[in-house]
């Protein structure tokens, strides 16, 4: 209970922090909205058919560059990972972020996962209502396949 104490003691000494955390928690939360209808208006329509992730032209042509990104990427993924870790016990959108940060980063299974969070029904209908809105064409996936992989 001391530490709890302590932890509180500290905030209420430095409030530029949680001021600081609430900015950022809105700056976060903005971004991600944005971002996350940016990135599914650009998703390929046929994405999901496909059993395994198709590799990307860069995977060839200019490799250095792509490490660098997929790095990059990473990085910030694992940071908004942890600051919505932190978000959720201090202000801020710490769900949301995490969702961000996890769609971000690289993981075995990823593809895998995201094909059957696009299967649920609602997911599907509002993913293609951001399409509709971004004047894209709906996603299209193989219902069958996918309820297989669920099993």
């Amino acid at each position: 209970m001391d530490y709890v104490n302590s932890f509180i003691q500290w905030f209420s000494s430095h409030p530029e922090i949680l001021v600081g955390l609430g900015i950022s928690s809105i700056f976060i939360f903005l971004l991600s909205i944005l971002g996350i209808s940016w990135f599914i208006a650009n998703i390929p329509e046929d994405y999901f058919l496909a059993s395994k992730r198709k590799p990307t032209k860069w995977h060839e042509q200019k490799p250095i560059l792509r490490l660098t990104v997929i790095f990059i990427k990473n990085i910030i993924g694992l940071l908004l990972i942890i600051g919505g870790l932190l978000m959720l016990v201090l202000p801020g959108q710490g769900l949301l972020t995490i969702v961000t940060g996890l769609l971000l980063i690289n993981y075995p299974g990823k593809y895998r996962l995201e094909k059957i969070i696009v299967n649920k029904p609602s997911i599907f209908r509002a993913l293609n209502w951001i399409r509709i809105k971004a004047n894209k064409p709906p996603l299209k996936r193989n219902t069958t396949h996918q309820l297989s992989e669920i099993d």
